[in-house]
């Protein structure tokens, strides 16, 4: 008898099961209909989207290039991943960096906060940094009067590090490190391997003669003073190759020779003075800087506009080009 039970037992359990099941998935089926495919679409979007802000704000970023100061290394429209976990990234866009395994070294192709961008409020930047970070950098919503995008990040090459002093001759660059008795040419460092970006100039050496005496005459007619008849042939020729003296190659070596000239005519000036002393003795980097510089020399401005920069400020080392097709490869 009681054998007879528990068979009875069994079959009801099983029978019961059963049935459970097969409401169970009806009503997996009913609840699978009644979804919003607008929420699922939604909800899957949202998802993708928090992917890309974390890889783009913790990992690896995307940005493009909007000028040509690092041609030939990088040209104007290339698309571009960013290590950011090798120096560290920020907690939260545009603040809080978290230390980096490693610090920027000499040669490194860098990515770093531009010391002459004016912020426009920490909410306005990071409502911009996530857009950008969002769109792999298709979306850009900070920019100037004229529609035109505000520099908040530059890409230039580490030429200097830490206890390194550099100056500029005419567009080339000397270097002097922490402890050396003597200025090496920035072409050395290059061939000894320090420095391996190949330097892309827009003028000869002989055009800088034509620099030297344009800059006087230049500061002369500004001082009501009757420059050399040479020096105005010079202006005038220089006038006819770059009608437009601001986008005259290699700016900072015309500069050089105006202060150079103005210190012959204002010595007693003393703000003349500090900027012809700073063009000839060049910059010293402190511990925990970089001197950054194009390698689209003469067509760039970088550290000899604004300085070093502090190594906190750097957000990442340029790892690939993944666009247009035909440019993919590692960036050296």
């Amino acid at each position: 008898m009681t054998k007879y039970f528990d068979k009875v037992q069994r079959i009801t359990e099983c029978f019961l099961t059963r049935r459970k099941i097969k409401k169970y998935e009806k009503y997996k089926k009913y609840k699978s209909k009644k979804k919003n495919p607008i929420l699922d679409w939604g909800g899957a979007f949202l998802w993708a989207a928090m992917v890309v802000l974390l890889i783009n704000q913790y990992f690896f970023q995307a940005y493009q290039i909007p000028s040509g100061s690092m041609i030939n290394t990088l040209l104007v429209g290339d698309r571009i991943f960013v290590n950011k976990m090798i120096y560290g990234p920020e907690l939260i866009p545009g603040a809080m960096k978290i230390p980096g395994l490693f610090k920027p070294q000499r040669g490194e192709v860098i990515i770093f906060e531009s010391p002459t961008y004016l912020s426009r409020g920490p909410i306005f930047t990071i409502v911009h940094r996530i857009l950008h970070m969002l769109t792999l950098s298709l979306v850009d919503i900070d920019r100037d009067q004229h529609g035109e995008p505000r520099a908040q990040f530059l890409i230039k090459r580490a030429v200097g590090v830490g206890g390194d002093r550099i100056r500029s001759i005419e567009g080339n660059l000397y270097i002097r490190p922490a402890g050396a008795e003597h200025w090496i040419a920035e072409r050395d460092f290059r061939q000894k391997g320090r420095t391996p970006a190949p330097v892309r100039r827009l003028i000869s050496e002989s055009e800088y003669a034509l620099y030297r005496r344009a800059a006087a005459a230049m500061v002369y007619a500004f001082h009501n003073l009757t420059p050399l008849t040479s020096d105005v042939e010079a202006f005038s020729r220089l006038n006819s190759i770059h009608p437009s003296l601001k986008t005259l190659p290699d700016q900072i070596t015309f500069n050089k020779y105006r202060f150079m000239v103005e210190y012959s005519i204002q010595p007693h000036n003393q703000v003349i003075r500090q900027n012809y002393r700073k063009h000839e003795t060049g910059w010293f980097i402190p511990e925990g800087w970089i001197f950054p510089v194009g390698d689209n020399r003469d067509n760039s401005k970088d550290g000899r506009n604004f300085g070093p920069v502090r190594s906190e400020k750097v957000l990442g080392k340029a790892l690939i080009k993944y666009w247009p097709l035909n440019r993919i490869g590692a960036i050296r």
